[in-house]
C-alpha cells in the first residue's frame, strides 16, 4: 500500500507537463486547419481564374516551356488538356549574290503543334506539378495562339 502511495505522489510526475502537451496539440491543430483552409481557398481562386468562359491557357514552366491548352486542377497537380506547343525553325541561310550586300537575317519560322504527334505518342494531357509552375495567363480569343489553335481544329 505504502508503495502504491509512493508512487501516486512520486515527484517525477510533474502536472504542468499536460498543459504543455496539450497547448502544442492545439497548437498543430490550429495550424493543420490553416493549411486546409488555405489550400480550400487556393482552390476556389483558382477555380475562378479559370472560369468557363475562358478557352485556353498559356502555362509557363520553371523549365522554360511553354504550352497552351485547357487548364483544370487536381489537389496536387495541375492537369493541362487539349495541348499545344510553339515551335521555331530556322530558315536555311541564303547567300549573298554578288551584285548585293549580305542579306539580311529571316526571321525563324513558328509553328503551332498539336501535342501527341512526337515520335512518343503522347496523350493529350498533362499532369503537371504545381511548383514547376511559373504562372499562367488566361488568353483571349482574339489572340494569334488560339486563332492558330481553332484554324488546326476546323482542319
Amino acid at each position: 500500500m505504502d508503495s502504491i502511495n509512493a508512487s501516486l505522489t512520486d515527484s517525477s510526475h510533474k502536472p504542468g507537463m499536460s498543459k504543455l502537451k496539450w497547448a502544442v496539440v492545439v497548437i498543430i491543430i490550429v495550424i493543420a486547419l490553416g493549411a486546409i483552409v488555405w489550400f480550400a481557398l487556393a482552390s476556389k481562386n483558382l477555380g475562378k481564374v479559370l472560369g468557363a468562359n475562358i478557352s485556353y491557357q498559356a502555362v509557363f514552366l520553371t523549365n522554360g516551356q511553354v504550352y497552351f491548352g485547357k487548364l483544370s486542377e487536381q489537389p496536387n497537380w495541375i492537369v493541362l488538356t487539349d495541348i499545344y506547343y510553339l515551335q521555331a525553325t530556322q530558315p536555311l541561310q541564303q547567300t549573298a549574290s554578288s551584285d548585293t550586300a549580305a542579306t539580311p537575317p529571316t526571321q525563324p519560322n513558328i509553328q503551332l503543334i498539336k501535342l501527341g504527334s512526337e515520335l512518343h505518342g503522347p496523350q493529350d494531357q498533362m499532369n503537371i506539378e504545381r511548383d514547376k509552375v511559373l504562372f499562367w495567363e488566361n488568353m483571349k480569343d482574339d489572340s494569334k495562339v488560339v486563332q492558330a489553335i481553332h484554324q488546326y481544329k476546323s482542319k
